[in-house]
């Protein structure tokens, strides 16, 4: 006799609280599976990494440790989600799959198509629970704010298990063990993933390290300790959004603003995914950038001879984290003064940053690439930011060990030692650190004076209307969000 069950379908949401899905899949009486699948294409894909997969690993692992005392685990499959979900349906009476609604890459939307079309095929009642405060389906963003704080302030779930009655047969997808030798190999200057990990960096913040968190937001180094640093937990979903509205007081009212900045980003991705792959204004489509190979290597390698870059790509390389400010800086850096085209960039960012989420990650790499339309163009000079926020040059001598010999007063500008200084300080201009791959003190580049210009263009000014109408909130709104 084929057995009747559920399956829940784990995607970005590795968590076992504050968990529609799985509520929902205890509340149905029925036996029920849990599946994550790693799928190959996926994988494969430019914005992917090694790290991602690590952090995954180490979540599942954190799930099942607690999952553990009602006999109950997260099965990793290795295969495409159709062929995994379709064996499962073929080897039990399948009536109901539950996930979260995932905003993701177009490559993900359309393997959700083909997951839709063959559960349809099976008869099984596929269920998409909203993740976070992100909606599916609007047109604009009228209302979308009151609902946002309505979810974020309600009451998170608290999931309860039954032990586990269904004996587990093993599935014919399993994880190719050479490919991923990686994952028991713990890089100790990443932070770990998991469930328990994202409570203890969570609590640390609320009891102590939110006391300078405004002072130190901008800062290079001070941001490591004083910022939250929930954003990978937030990410891979180890935490909901309104779990942590809910642990933070009132008081940190900034940080909570931050929050809905989170979701914010991530419903204009969900309402113009070409944001992926075209600039959301069109009529920086045809854009002219300089295309140098040679610059983007640099640019990878924190190799640029500007050292406030170069600190910033090397931390990301080790640690998969740099605050806001500083990722900013980098984009700004790629596209305003080596004059690249922010996709060139934009995968290898995704590559390196630990947190990394599409929904939030290439809508910000287009406003700092500036190719918005809607939002200023911000040019960072990495001298006067090193200078404001690393003036000690603290920060770099970390990252930029070549440079520890140099004085403050070069620190940010080694170009500016002279051949007697140098031989002073034992440092090679070109040789120790490499020279600035443009030069330094160029006052505005060609691709800062392009954008300004297109900016001012009737088509420019058109996309701008149509973009703030569909993906920014009315005025109205935004006056009342002032007032919080």
């Amino acid at each position: 006799m084929v057995e009747t069950i559920n399956l829940v379908w784990i995607k970005r949401d590795l968590r076992t609280s504050d968990h529609l899905p799985l509520q929902a899949a205890e509340e149905a009486g029925l036996p029920y599976r849990i599946l994550f699948i790693w799928e190959p294409d996926i994988l494969a894909q430019p914005d992917q990494s090694e790290r991602h997969r690590r952090f995954e690993w180490e979540s599942l692992q954190d799930m099942n440790q607690r999952l553990r005392p009602w006999n109950r685990l997260v099965e990793l499959c290795y295969g495409s989600a159709v062929e995994v979900l379709d064996w499962f349906c073929q080897e039990y009476k399948v009536l109901n799959l539950y996930s979260y609604r995932e905003t993701g890459t177009l490559k993900t939307y359309q393997r959700d198509r083909h997951v839709a079309q063959r559960m349809r095929f099976h008869q099984v009642a596929w269920t998409e629970y909203q993740r976070n405060g992100v909606e599916r389906g609007l047109q604009n963003r009228e209302g979308w704010l009151q609902r946002w704080w309505t979810h974020a302030v309600s009451q998170p779930i608290v999931n309860t298990y039954s032990p586990q009655s269904l004996a587990l047969r093993p599935h014919p997808f399993p994880l190719p063990i050479q490919p991923f030798e990686f994952l028991s190999q713990r890089q100790g200057s990443m932070q770990p993933g998991g469930e328990s990990n994202a409570n203890t960096y969570l609590e640390s913040f609320i009891q102590t390290r939110h006391t300078h968190y405004i002072a130190h937001l901008s800062k290079p180094l001070e941001s490591r300790r004083s910022c939250a640093r929930i954003s990978p937990y937030l990410a891979w979903g180890n935490l909901s959004i309104r779990q942590v509205m809910h642990r933070t007081p009132s008081g940190l009212k900034a940080f909570r603003n931050r929050l809905q900045w989170h979701d914010h980003f991530i419903q204009k991705f969900e309402q113009e995914t070409r944001y992926e792959t075209e600039s959301i204004n069109q009529a920086y489509a045809d854009l002219a950038w300089t295309h140098r190979s040679d610059y983007l290597k640099a640019w990878e390698l924190g190799q640029t001879g500007y050292p406030l870059v170069d600190a910033c790509m090397r931390a990301l390389l080790e640690t998969g984290w740099i605050n806001f400010r500083m990722r900013a800086l980098l984009v700004s850096f790629l596209c305003h003064r080596l004059d690249q085209d922010w996709r060139w960039g934009v995968n290898h960012l995704a590559r390196v940053f630990l947190d990394y989420h599409p929904g939030i990650h290439f809508p910000q790499f287009q406003m700092q690439a500036g190719v918005t339309g809607a939002n200023l163009i911000r040019v960072y000079n990495p001298v006067l930011n090193g200078l404001k926020h690393d003036p000690l040059g603290h920060f770099v001598r970390k990252w930029v060990p070549e440079l520890q010999k140099l004085p403050n007063e070069f620190i940010h500008q080694p170009w500016a030692v002279t051949p007697l200084e140098s031989s002073l300080f034992g440092f090679e201009p070109g040789v120790t650190y490499p020279h600035p791959v443009v030069e330094p003190n160029q006052n505005q580049s060609p691709a800062v004076k392009r954008l300004w210009e297109l900016r001012q263009s009737e088509e420019a000014r058109h996309e701008k209307k149509r973009i703030l109408g569909k993906l920014s909130h009315p005025p109205s709104l935004q006056s009342q969000r002032r007032r919080r």
